[in-house]
């Protein structure tokens, strides 16, 4: 298994080198040389495994024996040996034609745990075997920045940075970064959003010489690792429904505002499993909806919600999609990078708009709407949803027939927002690892959103290793 860039200037790279470099050197964002297909009858095999040997399935299709079976399997089980439930991701039913996934039994009580667990003893085991630092640098839009740090913090060779914009998180994602008390994270609070800070993480990365000098790596989902580790629980999830129903295929309502989650399915789609409808839900910043709807792809003015963590208007993962919506052709992706980079829009023609609209489906949940969901589900089902799944669940119920069976993705576990729970007049109880942050001293840096200042503060907290 090879890797090469969405713009055709890094070419056939492994899997290793693919995590190391992390966005790619011309720019653009690795992946598959070829995706791998999993025939019928692989499938009813793999249908019967545990979450852990379903990863080891899945995962080692891409690694290709650059990892030793006997260390992926223990890479994996160690990721996974965090989580609260045996299951990993367990499947509830909510409606007879809708299960939640619940994504959040990690130590962080979110999604990103699925694979920032694996990418964290990832980098902790590639650090030891080629005797390299590993300098890691994201933005955060608020729960990838505490996931992050929970899966590298204490290992050794490995520092780490998260910038997040101040003030435009909720307080327990904040708390979760920012109570850490550990010399190799430091979190810096950019005055911005997280676009600002995502706009910044890809420009340092393309100073290769710096980036180079200070062995910085990627924890964003520009890390296909990322993207990798979450295609699995596609799998399971369609696994779990297909034990207790006869279906032909399954559809998905995912949250997604950095399109990485929702890229994951497409992946697994594009790997053989039936799936059918993969359902976009935003919230008021609603790109993606916007271009899935009409083919015009253009940032909007950036809006405060009830669901933070989807509060992006850029997504930094929409270009790998755009590469196998222009036939795998690099040349054609830089062309229209650079005209979005220029002018700030794309526009996809009749025919690739088609095309979009058979992939995906697409709806965005005003904040009102959001709070309703909440409310409506609690009171009908006793099913308490946090308000990036409320956004996952609105957009089922406009998106989904009758006929057609759904998974929503539950990307967070409703403590991590209670500001939008208290507007629906519902009291929860915190999970004690939650309500002990609220005792912590914060660790933090506020800085302005500039490149210059992040910089010298990036330094300052990573050695220069030229």
């Amino acid at each position: 298994m090879k890797y090469i860039s969405t713009r055709g200037n890094v070419n056939e790279i492994g899997f290793i080198d693919a995590v190391l470099m992390g966005l790619a050197t011309d720019g653009g964002l690795l992946v598959p040389e070829k995706i791998p297909q999993i025939p019928n009858e692989k499938m009813k095999t793999i249908s019967k495994l545990s979450y852990q040997e379903l990863a080891y399935e899945i995962i080692s299709h891409y690694v290709d024996g650059e990892i030793p079976e006997k260390d992926l399997k223990e890479l994996i089980e160690k990721s996974y040996g965090t989580f609260r439930d045996p299951e990993v991701t367990p499947l509830q039913k909510i409606k007879d034609d809708m299960y939640v996934l619940e994504l959040f039994h990690g130590p962080t009580f979110a999604f990103k745990d699925v694979a920032l667990q694996f990418l964290g003893n990832l980098y902790s085991y590639i650090a030891k075997k080629r005797e390299v630092s590993i300098n890691i640098l994201g933005a955060t839009s608020g729960d990838t920045g505490a996931s992050a740090i929970e899966g590298v913090r204490g290992k050794e060779g490995i520092r780490i940075c998260i910038l997040h914009p101040h003030g435009k998180v909720s307080k327990v994602q904040e708390l979760q970064m920012t109570t850490v008390h550990d010399e190799s994270v430091l979190n810096l609070a950019i005055k911005g959003t997280f676009d600002d800070g995502q706009k910044i993480i890809k420009e340092i990365f393309a100073d290769l010489e710096f980036k180079n000098n200070y062995h910085l790596r990627a924890i964003n989902s520009i890390n296909f690792a990322r993207i990798l580790a979450q295609t699995v629980y596609y799998f399971y999830a369609y696994f779990q429904v297909a034990k207790e129903r006869d279906i032909e295929s399954l559809n998905f309502s995912v949250p997604t505002g950095n399109f990485g989650d929702i890229f994951a399915g497409f992946l697994a789609k594009k790997m053989g499993l039936p799936v059918g409808k993969l359902i976009v839900a935003t919230n008021e910043n609603n790109i993606l909806e916007r271009f899935i709807k009409d083919g015009v792809y253009e940032p909007g003015e950036f809006r405060s919600t009830y669901s933070p963590s989807m509060d992006i208007q850029v997504a930094s993962n929409f270009e790998r999609y755009l590469y196998y919506l222009l036939a795998e052709n690099p040349n054609a992706v830089t062309a229209v990078m650079e005209n979005f980079k220029a002018k700030g829009k794309i526009v996809v023609d009749e025919e690739q708009l088609r095309q979009v609209q058979a992939d995906f489906a697409a709806y965005g949940v005003e904040g009102k709407e959001c709070l309703q969901t909440i409310s409506k589900y609690y009171t009908e089902t006793n099913y308490l949803l946090d308000p990036h799944t409320s956004c996952g669940v609105a957009a089922y119920e406009a998106c989904n027939e009758a006929s057609e069976v759904c998974v929503t993705l539950a990307t967070a576990h409703p403590a991590k927002f209670n500001e939008s729970i208290e507007l629906c007049d519902i009291e929860q109880t915190f999970p004690g690892e939650i309500r002990q942050l609220f005792d912590q001293p914060q660790y933090l840096e506020v800085v302005e959103a500039d490149n210059d200042e992040i910089i010298q503060k990036l330094k300052g907290h990573f050695q220069d290793e030229k």
